[in-house]
């Protein structure tokens, strides 16, 4: 039975906070973010949302405890969850991924350079764009690795895995969260 819940996953700097906030408007839902999680998470362990991900490459209890709080979400209705994973743990959802080149995505991420959230996601130099590609690049091999080891999945970025794929490069957020509404709505139909 189909959940009225959006997973709602992509790379870093795609947009998924914005069009997160924009769709659960639409909507009249709630959105939750697995991102603010984990910033919480390294908050109160005093390190970087980066060491974060360094840290959980040998300690899986990191990626559990992100992965308990979206399986209790799952039992929720009426949300919006950016999240890598939940498209894995709520198959249920309408599941969306939004694309973006990582070139495009350092440009985005250095527009934004006083936002303490993008500065903790690359922590990189953010005067460098090369510098935010390999950051980004990494943190998305590092996940990759972790996802595999943990939950046998090979690409969590893999369109197939989605009922939605959008490259947000081509489009304003505004228009990125209309075409996930209209499609969403079509989807809860069938």
């Amino acid at each position: 039975m189909k959940k009225h819940i959006i997973t709602l996953a992509g790379k870093n700097g795609s947009g998924k906070s914005s069009t997160g906030n924009k769709l659960a408007e639409m909507l009249g839902y709630e959105r939750f973010s697995t991102g603010d999680f984990m910033r919480q998470m390294a908050e109160k362990k005093g390190i970087s949302l980066e060491e974060l991900g360094n840290l959980a490459q040998s300690d899986p209890s990191i990626d559990k405890s992100i992965d308990e709080n979206s399986l209790k979400l799952a039992e929720m209705d009426n949300i919006i969850i950016d999240s890598r994973l939940a498209f894995h743990f709520i198959p249920d959802s309408f599941k969306v991924f939004l694309e973006l080149a990582p070139e495009i995505a350092a440009e985005r991420i250095l527009k934004d350079k006083d936002n303490v959230h993008r500065q903790n996601e690359a922590n990189a130099d953010f005067s460098d764009k090369e510098s935010i590609i390999k950051s980004i690049t990494e943190r998305l091999e590092s996940e990759r690795s972790r996802y595999k080891k943990y939950y046998n999945i090979e690409d969590h970025t893999a369109h197939e895995n989605f009922d939605l794929v959008i490259d947000t490069s081509l489009y304003p957020m505004e228009q990125v969260a209309q075409i996930i509404y209209d499609t969403y709505q079509e989807w809860l139909k069938k």
